[in-house]
C-alpha cells in the first residue's frame, strides 16, 4: 500500500489505545412505512440498549459512562436515562445526551472515546438514535430579527434541499451525475443485502406494530433494511421529478436524496487494557477526529474539509485509507466530495449509502449515521481485510465531521 510511513506507527499497539469490541446496528425503517412505524422513540432506545447489553459481552455494571447522540428526541435527556433504566442498565451508569445535527452518533463515540483518553473512564458506550417517525424533522423554529438579518445566520435556517440545490448549482453538479451517484449506492445495497454482508452488523429488534383495523398493539421481530429498493437504476431515477422546483437548478429529487428514517446504532469502546482483561476481540482502534464549520447554504461539501483536516491530524494521506464511508445526505454533495477530494470511486459507500438504506434523521445523518458508519465500514473492512476506515458527514447549519478508525480484528 502507498503512503505514509506514520500508518505503521498509529497501528502500534498500547495499552491505553481506545478499542471498539462492539459496533451494531438495528436495521434501518422507513419512517411512518417501516418496520419501527409505530414504535415510540424511547421504545427504539430501550431496545437498542438491551441489544447492546446482549452483544457486549461484558457485565453492563462495568459501563462508566453512556453518551446517546439524538437531534429529534423530545425530552432526550429524560428519554435517554429512562430508556437506558428500562433496559436493565444498572442505576449507577451515567447517562448524557448530545445534538451535533448529523454527526451526533460519531460524536457521542468521540466524546466516550476522549473521556477514556482522558482516563475519565475505562469502559463507555456510545448510541445514536433516531426515530422520525414519532419525532419528524419539523424545521427550526421562528428566529429573532437580528438573526434574521445575518445572511449567513439566516442561511443556517433554511430547509436542507434548499442547500443541495446551491452545491449543484455552484459546482456544476449535473443531474445525471447525481442520479448516477444514487443508482449506484442502490444498486451497492442490493448486492450487499442479497450476498447476507449486512447480517453482521445488524440486532433483531423487537418491534411493536399497530394492526390498521382494530388498532391493537403487538410485538414483531425486525431483522432487516426495508428502505433499500432493488432493480434501481439510473433510468428510473431521471424519470422522478424534482422535489425542491422553487430552488434552481432543481435537480434533488426523493431518488438522489436520503431516505426519512428510524434506526438507532451502539458502539461499545474501553481500553485495550480493559478489553485484554475482559478477553474481548478488538475490531478497531480509535484514532482521531476532526470537525469543521464552513458556510450553510453549502453545508454539504463540510467532508472535503473535514477528512483532510483528521488525515493531517494522524499523519496519514487518502492512498493509506481502504474505505470510506461518507454519509449520503444528497448525491449532489457526494458526488462533489468525490471530486473534489479525488477519491478513489471503489473506496467510497462500497455497500451504498444514506440514499439506499436511509439516514436516521437527515433528515446520521443518523443522528444514528455516525455510529452506523462505523457498524458498517468495520464489518466491510475486516471483509477486504483492509486496515483504515475514514466516515464523515455534513452537518446541518454548516458544518463536517470525519474520524479515522485502524481496523485490527483480533
Amino acid at each position: 500500500m502507498a503512503g505514509s510511513p506514520r500508518l505503521a506507527a498509529l497501528q502500534r499497539k498500547h495499552p491505553d489505545d481506545v478499542v471498539i469490541t462492539m459496533a451494531i446496528r438495528s436495521p434501518l425503517c422507513k419512517a411512518k412505512k417501516g418496520g419501527f412505524r409505530d414504535m415510540r422513540s424511547d421504545e427504539l432506545l430501550t431496545e437498542m440498549f438491551r441489544q447492546a447489553i446482549k452483544h457486549s459481552n461484558i457485565d453492563a455494571g462495568i459501563i462508566e459512562d453512556i453518551c446517546v447522540g439524538t437531534v429529534l428526541a423530545k425530552g432526550p435527556t429524560y428519554e435517554a436515562r429512562t430508556a437506558a433504566l428500562a433496559a436493565g442498565i444498572p442505576e449507577r451508569v451515567p447517562i448524557q445526551t448530545l445534538n451535533r445535527f448529523c454527526s451526533s452518533g460519531l460524536i457521542a463515540v468521540t466524546t466516550i472515546a476522549n473521556e477514556i483518553r482522558a482516563g475519565q473512564i475505562d469502559v463507555g458506550l456510545a448510541v445514536g438514535v433516531e426515530s422520525m417517525s414519532w419525532n419528524p424533522d419539523v424545521g427550526p423554529e421562528s428566529a429573532s430579527t437580528e438573526i434574521k438579518g445575518c445572511g449567513p445566520a439566516n442561511d443556517a435556517l433554511q430547509p436542507m434541499g434548499w442547500t443541495s440545490e446551491n452545491v449543484a448549482g455552484e459546482f456544476s453538479i449535473s443531474r445525471e451525475d447525481m442520479d448516477d451517484f444514487a443508482a449506484k449506492s442502490f444498486q451497492r445495497a442490493e448486492a450487499a443485502d442479497k450476498a447476507g454482508y449486512f447480517s453482521k452488523e445488524i440486532v433483531p429488534f423487537s418491534s411493536y406494530q399497530n394492526d390498521p383495523v382494530t388498532g391493537a398493539r403487538k410485538k414483531v421481530i425486525v431483522s432487516k433494511d426495508d428502505g433499500i429498493r432493488y432493480g434501481t437504476t439510473k433510468s428510473t431515477l431521471l424519470k422522478i421529478k424534482s422535489a425542491f422546483p422553487k430552488w434552481p437548478p432543481a435537480q434533488t429529487t426523493g431518488g438522489n436524496a436520503s431516505q426519512i428514517t428510524d434506526g438507532a446504532a451502539a458502539v461499545l469502546l474501553m481500553t485495550r487494557r480493559r478489553a485484554d482483561e475482559l478477553g474481548l476481540r478488538v475490531l478497531a482502534k480509535y484514532a482521531n477526529i476532526a470537525i469543521s464549520g464552513l458556510a450553510p447554504r453549502i453545508m454539504g461539501i463540510g467532508p472535503t474539509i473535514a477528512i483532510p483536516k483528521v488525515l493531517e491530524k494522524v499523519g496519514l494521506v487518502k492512498e493509506d485509507v481502504d474505505l470510506f464511508e461518507i454519509n449520503e445526505a444528497f448525491a449532489s454533495m457526494c458526488v462533489y466530495c468525490v471530486r473534489k477530494l479525488e477519491l478513489d470511486p471503489e473506496k467510497v459507500n462500497v455497500n451504498g449509502g444514506a440514499i439506499a438504506f436511509g439516514h436516521p434523521l437527515d433528515e446520521l445523518t443518523l443522528r444514528a449515521t455516525g455510529a452506523r458508519q462505523i457498524a458498517t465500514g468495520l464489518n466491510e473492512l475486516e471483509r477486504r481485510g483492509g486496515k483504515v476506515l475514514v466516515t464523515s458527514m455534513c452537518m446541518g447549519t454548516g458544518m463536517g465531521a470525519a474520524a479515522v478508525f485502524l481496523g485490527e480484528f483480533s
